[in-house]
């Protein structure tokens, strides 16, 4: 396994699950220096279509407390040369359900043209923020 001095990973982290453990963890397993992009709930309403159950700054203290993180920043763009950038980190890590997608092959080469290099870490089947969502929301129809 190559080790990387800086690595940078993002996402929602809404109604944190061991999912979101797992992709934090393995990629500190990668790099020295961990930064974690936690979407802001504007970002996410433009590209999901929906607010965050947990609101922003709850998140980020979530993510912020777990020991395999290093640094939090807002991710206001999914722009990850823009992130670049900003941050200069030698590595992105991101779920590998989305290897090999149009998306995600052209971020690849762009972060490549600057040296940076992107790990794709195993997807943790059954569980997901949208999952949990249903499920507390199918309980909650129930108990009416």
């Amino acid at each position: 396994m190559k080790k990387y001095k800086v690595g940078y990973t993002t996402g929602v982290f809404d109604m944190f699950h061991i999912g979101h453990l797992n992709v934090i963890r393995n990629a500190k397993e990668y790099c020295d220096y961990l930064i974690v992009g936690v979407s802001t709930d504007e970002l996410v309403r433009s590209y999901k279509n929906k607010t965050p159950i947990i609101p922003y700054e709850e998140r980020c203290a979530i993510v912020e407390s777990i020991r395999y993180v290093d640094k939090v920043v807002p991710q206001t763009s999914m722009d990850k040369l823009s992130a670049w950038e900003n941050l200069h980190f030698d590595v992105v890590f991101h779920g590998d359900d989305w290897k090999g997608s149009c998306l995600y092959n052209e971020v690849e080469a762009k972060l490549k043209q600057v040296g940076c290099d992107m790990v794709f870490l195993p997807h943790t089947e059954g569980t997901s923020s949208t999952l949990l969502a249903q499920t507390l929301h199918e309980a909650m129809e129930k108990d009416k």
